[in-house]
């Protein structure tokens, strides 16, 4: 058994958070990850309309009665969504955890939904940001190092350095991540003082994780080195698995070209049709440089019981070299 300030706030077997990855933590994979004893988090940003989104969280309920999350998404967006409205929705439907990521402390959404006992988590990529989001009333805080997958920020600290700098700064749990997809790396950001995890990159490549067959062997073959950083110039850095499409959005940015030309390069229908109909030619995936330490697909579940048992394993290791 695993206990920690995480499974002991959200009552869960494992201190571990699903990342929210756009068009892949739909209600179903959110439903497994929780339904696996980790805390599953349902992508806000995919749903275009109050009612869809409604649909979307009773969908999860329906999956799983074990806890899940919402995030919601305070980053710039091509197409806005109305979060006050999502976040009626949120109320109505009795979700107890939010977490919320961007280029902004969230305030607001603070302001109206601490008040409902909702448990508050915003993710972040460094120690100003852990602070100010700390003072303004969030639970928990989570932080992901350089080597994540998606967006990275602009400040390039690794997660050896980040989390227990983070740790050290705040006075509420740390949830730490970036390249974390093993027992041992659970072990490390443990040991550095964070009170549980968050994976997208290892929960990838999962049986219940709905991307293309396809796409889930070509992940299974990168190494650590087959990730890129792009968007940079844009100001929207994220790291992604190398593709057909991050080749080209590198050119163009050497190019010093608008967002303009990029954009029909990363639009949604493109990405979508690599994620769900398997051409690999076509759109982009966030990845981080953990995917090298993949080398299997299994249900949810499974991962999560072998990464328990490789927590362990780490654990005697030390004891057996300190004492």
């Amino acid at each position: 058994m695993l206990k920690t300030k995480i499974t002991e706030m959200f009552d869960i077997t494992y201190p571990f958070f699903g990342g929210t990855m756009m068009y892949i933590s739909t209600p179903a994979f959110v439903g497994a990850v929780s339904e696996a004893g980790g805390i599953g988090i349902l992508a806000s940003a995919m749903y275009r309309s109050k009612e869809s989104f409604k649909d979307a969280i009773k969908e999860v309920k329906d999956k799983t009665d074990k806890p899940f999350g919402v995030n919601i998404n305070l980053f710039p967006m091509m197409q806005p969504i109305d979060n006050n409205e999502y976040m009626d929705v949120i109320i109505e439907e009795g979700v107890k955890v939010v977490e919320t990521s961007g280029h902004r402390a969230p305030d607001d959404i603070v302001a109206r939904l601490k008040p409902e006992g909702i448990k508050l988590i915003h993710k972040c990529v460094g120690v100003r940001y852990a602070k100010k989001v700390e003072s303004v009333g969030v639970d928990v805080v989570t932080v992901v190092g350089f080597e994540n997958g998606g967006a990275t920020g602009t400040l390039d600290i690794t997660t050896l350095c980040l989390v227990p700098a983070v740790v050290n700064a705040v006075n509420i749990p740390v949830v730490g991540g970036g390249g974390i997809a093993t027992g041992q790396g659970i072990a490390a950001i443990l040991a550095l003082g964070a009170e549980g995890v968050i994976m997208g990159t290892r929960i990838l490549c999962t049986e219940e994780c709905p991307i293309h067959d396809n796409l889930k062997k070509a992940l299974l073959a990168a190494s650590e080195t087959d990730t890129v950083l792009m968007l940079r110039p844009y100001g929207n850095t994220h790291r992604c698995w190398i593709s057909e499409v991050t080749k080209k959005v590198k050119e163009l940015e050497e190019e010093n070209a608008p967002f303009e030309k990029i954009i029909p390069l990363i639009e949604g229908p493109k990405t979508l049709s690599m994620i769900r109909d398997g051409d690999l030619k076509s759109g982009f995936i966030s990845c981080g440089q953990g995917i090298g330490q993949v080398n299997r697909i299994v249900p949810v579940k499974d991962l999560f019981h072998q990464l328990a048992d490789e927590l362990k394993d780490a654990n005697n290791r030390l004891g057996q070299i300190i004492g």
